[in-house]
């Protein structure tokens, strides 16, 4: 991947001075996970909009279960400080709006913590699911938050994100893992986000008993195009957090492969997953391992193009990679067996990109196929109640790679910094959230697709 100069720039001293003089954007450096991190690296705020708020017990369990001091008053003194003394996290339980008069608690408790959340800082924002709304005043109450937070998240600095979580009625207790990754340095490129938990019936689980460092502990991960790039970074993620990994790439790619199946100390299977039988040889080698707990559909290619100028075969090739392997493979997956086949309580995790919400000119093909995997979540969802299984999504922006390395840099340089957090993820981004999805303890997650962009000005 190409070198960030500007960032350097202008966090050196010199740079930092010239930039302030002449506006030019501040690239703040995020916190991201390592092994044996806290949750939080200070205290954290906690809100309520309204009496009826229904999760900030559950959140102050979560927080006291992980040393994490928490206080009530947002602009009150902290720890002998004064009342601007900075925090590391502010949650606000907004469930319970029958209004939209009642917005102005979320207002007065945010506009201090605006002030008050110190850089990689986290204010994440819960609330109801608006569809399960019937009266209109409730319902455009619970929608006003989306507006709000993402409209909050391009005002936040110094690497700080906003995020808003619905959770369904009935979900309460099934937050934790959610929680944990939105506050975590897990979710560094998550930005200006909504994510909805329990909104799919039927889902099962618990979070008991869970370690948080090494949550997929005993698990069989298979990661489709691990050879290099985003999908070998996945595959060291979910290795570090506990998995037996079985990587996955097409046969040009065998020594890339080998080297990421080493490195992780999982096993190497070649394979076009375009191919027919590839779901079957996809059981078949983790037989060797008792079975499948986690897919990570990440292979994909681009064969970009102008519409005008675009070929059928050119279309085909992004199609049958993109998204109909997936759909042949998961088809495979839900016929198994529990015992040695797509374990009960598996996850789906897969792959779409902004391309496929806000598309991108030259990439109609790739974006076709990466709304179509959006189309594909929504669809199969609520077909995995009797496996007790999820399927859910990540979104990438302009994530730091060979591909974007090799555009041109005027392109390049707009990419980097037409977000909130003005630079480019990192593939240990996508690979977090792919991993957070992957946890038995995210068991009500379910349907989601979720962004890893810097909240990027391309599309809503």
């Amino acid at each position: 991947m190409s070198h960030d100069w500007y960032s350097d720039f202008v966090n050196s001293g010199f740079g930092r001075a010239v930039a302030g003089n002449v506006g030019l954007p501040q690239v703040p450096k995020l916190r991201r996970w390592q092994p044996g991190q806290p949750l939080l690296s200070g205290a954290a705020l906690l809100g309520t909009a309204t009496a009826d708020g229904r999760v900030a017990k559950v959140v102050r369990a979560v927080l006291a279960d992980a040393h994490v001091e928490v206080h009530d008053d947002p602009a009150a003194p902290i720890g002998g400080g004064s009342s601007t003394s900075k925090v590391a996290a502010a949650v606000l339980d907004a469930t319970g709006l029958s209004s939209p008069r009642d917005l102005a608690a979320v207002q007065q408790f945010l506009t201090p913590v605006m002030r008050r959340v110190g850089p990689s800082g986290r204010i994440l924002v819960i609330g109801d699911v608006p569809a399960q709304a019937e009266r209109p005043a409730v319902r455009a109450a619970r929608r006003s938050l989306e507006g709000l937070v993402r409209s909050a998240a391009k005002e936040a600095r110094y690497g700080a994100t906003v995020n808003l979580v619905h959770v369904a009625d009935g979900a309460e207790n099934d937050l934790e893992s959610t929680l944990r990754f939105f506050l975590s340095s897990r979710s560094a490129f998550v930005d200006g986000q909504r994510l909805d938990v329990g909104t799919v019936p039927g889902y099962a689980g618990s979070s008991a008993g869970t370690d948080w460092d090494h949550p997929v502990t005993g698990k069989v991960a298979v990661v489709t195009g691990a050879a290099r790039g985003i999908g070998r970074t996945v595959a060291q993620t979910l290795a570090r957090d506990g998995a037996t990994v079985v990587a996955v790439d097409v046969p040009s790619a065998g020594d890339a492969l080998a080297h990421t199946a080493n490195d992780v100390g999982g096993t190497a299977l070649q394979l076009d997953i375009t191919g027919e039988g590839a779901g079957e040889a996809i059981l078949e080698h983790c037989r060797r391992h008792g079975g499948i707990d986690i897919v990570v559909h990440n292979a994909g290619i681009t064969r970009d193009k102008l519409l005008a100028n675009q070929d059928t075969d050119r279309w085909n090739s992004v199609i049958d990679v993109n998204l109909n392997s997936q759909l042949a493979i998961n088809d495979v997956l839900l016929a198994s067996s529990d015992d040695d086949g797509f374990h009960r309580g598996g996850r789906i995790v897969t792959v779409s990109s902004m391309a496929g919400i806000a598309g991108n000119r030259g990439q109609t093909a790739y974006g076709a196929s990466k709304a179509g995997v959006i189309g594909l979540v929504e669809a199969t969802a609520p077909l995995l109640g009797d496996k007790d299984a999820t399927i859910n999504a990540v979104a990438p922006g302009f994530i730091e790679t060979a591909m974007t390395a090799a555009m041109p840099v005027g392109t390049r340089e707009a990419g980097r910094r037409l977000s909130s957090l003005t630079q480019g993820g990192l593939p240990v981004d996508v690979a977090e959230t792919i991993a957070w999805f992957a946890q038995g303890a995210s068991y009500a997650i379910n349907g989601q697709v979720l962004r890893v962009d810097g909240q990027n000005y391309l599309g809503a």
